[in-house]
């Protein structure tokens, strides 16, 4: 009897998708299931750092068509090769952002989830003026911990150029942007529930000041669940669906 074919490279890599696809989507489920949401109602944004556009394609394949990514200098070279490879996918950009990359970025993004500053988000809005047909949607990055080191527009202050309120008005002024909502990433090592909470509640602010402005991007491989129980419409999945990054990659 003939021995069928040994897979190809690219067949062992999408069944690991795929399997890995499945255990995350089955923790989505459940966690809406517990908050009694509509799975429907949160997308899944694949973070693809340091992963090849083969991948990108194999996802876009499986029905996953919201892709992330950190750094401009990877991303703007893996969103020209997926589309050159046909595969149609919508781009989030969710790392920090330095306002020398704002003309890059508009050009292939489709949500920028890290806007922290008024100053960034006037870069964002004369490059997308320039740059694209349509507005640019914008999340503001929210700090859930106050530390300056960290990024995000800070919650309760009057800072004019990082104030969670100064940054939304300033994208929502804009033609060429629109604002969507808010991002934050929960503080390293801290339970999340608290700072999830904390993101809701100032989502909820937002919400009343901008009615459109409804998602809420939070939660990572480690955290969706409790993402999820505080009103998450995205979470960002990197390790859980990819595997664990080498440095080699």
């Amino acid at each position: 009897m003939t021995e069928p074919p040994l897979p190809a490279p690219d067949g062992a890599r999408r069944a690991e998708l795929a399997a890995n696809l499945a255990r995350v989507r089955a923790r989505i489920d459940a966690a809406c299931a517990s908050a009694g949401r509509d799975p429907a109602g949160v997308t899944m944004v694949a973070v693809t750092k340091t992963y090849p556009a083969s991948d990108v394609a194999l996802l876009a394949g499986l029905g996953v068509l919201d892709v992330g990514e950190n750094r401009d200098q990877e991303a703007a070279p893996k969103a020209a090769e997926v589309a050159a490879a046909g595969a149609r996918v919508r781009w989030h950009f969710v790392g920090q952002l330095q306002r020398n990359k704002a003309r890059s970025v508009v050009r292939y993004a489709d949500l920028v989830h890290s806007v922290d500053s008024v100053r960034l988000a006037g870069a964002l809005a004369d490059a997308a003026e320039r740059h694209r047909k349509t507005p640019l949607e914008v999340l503001v990055q929210v700090n859930l911990d106050g530390a300056a080191d960290r990024g995000g527009a800070l919650v309760g202050g009057d800072d004019p150029d990082r104030g969670v309120e100064q940054v939304a008005s300033a994208v929502a002024g804009s033609a060429a942007l629109r604002l969507a909502g808010v991002m934050a990433v929960a503080p390293l090592g801290a339970d999340p529930e608290p700072a999830f909470g904390t993101l809701a509640e100032v989502a909820a602010r937002l919400r009343a000041e901008h009615p459109t402005a409804a998602a809420v991007s939070a939660g990572m491989s480690g955290d969706l669940e409790a993402a999820i129980a505080h009103g998450a419409t995205h979470v960002r999945i990197g390790s859980a669906l990819l595997g664990l990054r080498s440095a080699l990659r």
